[in-house]
């Protein structure tokens, strides 16, 4: 297990987007994944800053999400499809082949979840996974409860989730939203995962997942045993693992 902890929220950022760029550098092939949030906006634009600086090849990486809510046109501003658009991959100018989403609307979800594993399996498996996480331990769309062995699949949001991406999208209450998103099973595959976690509010919960037992109670608890997992965290967030930075 390895734990960096980042002394300002600059530092966080770019350190996060570093571990991107880093990943490119080294291998141009590379399937990536990718996570949408509050924490994560500022490490996909500074992606793009880089790349606009100092141009480097992007044209054999694959980024995907690694979720979707659903419910949702694909072009509605609270997609995960449009948000990783805007803040990263059309600035870095990726191609539709080498953008993979699970859907928004879909007549099959089973089927579609299925294909979107047979399709990163297909391009060589998942080099590097960012990942955040939610304040009840949530990854992707994996709420508490949800099978340690799990594969992809569509799940219901928490009532207090729906509610705060009702508030930030604009999402009106008669359309129903759910999340299709990775399973545990597909995360803990990923060659190379960063989970990346700042502010006072994920104190709590970084403890547990780090220091408490691996429990589908706390789904993030499960890296505790990725072999190449790093937990990326600025002071705020680890402040209550007793670690001294």
């Amino acid at each position: 297990m390895v734990i960096t902890i980042a002394n300002t929220e600059h530092e966080f950022d770019c350190a996060a987007a570093w571990r991107i760029v880093g990943q490119m550098l080294a291998r141009p092939a590379s399937v990536i994944g990718l996570s949408t949030g509050r924490t994560t906006g500022n490490m996909h634009r500074l992606v793009a800053e880089m790349h606009s600086r100092y141009p480097f090849p992007v044209g054999q990486t694959t980024f995907f999400g690694l979720d979707e809510v659903t419910g949702v046109p694909r072009h509605y501003s609270g997609a995960c499809y449009t948000m990783l658009k805007t803040e990263l991959i059309d600035a870095l100018g990726v191609d539709d082949g080498h953008f993979l989403m699970l859907p928004t609307q879909c007549d099959d979800f089973s089927r579609a979840c299925a294909e979107f594993r047979r399709e990163i399996a297909r391009r060589g498996g998942i080099d590097l996974l960012m990942l955040g996480l939610g304040e009840n331990g949530h990854l992707g769309f994996n709420q508490p409860g949800s099978p340690l062995e799990g594969e992809a699949w569509v799940t219901h949001m928490n009532p207090e989730l729906e509610e705060r991406i009702r508030r930030e999208t604009g999402t009106p209450p008669d359309v129903p939203l759910g999340g299709a998103t990775l399973g545990i099973k597909d995360i803990m595959q990923a060659r190379r995962i960063v989970l990346v976690a700042k502010g006072a509010n994920k104190a709590d919960i970084v403890s547990r997942m780090l220091q408490g037992p691996v429990t589908p109670d706390v789904p993030a608890s499960v890296l505790q045993l990725h072999p190449n997992c790093e937990f990326l965290l600025d002071t705020a967030a680890a402040a209550k693992l007793g670690i001294e930075n």
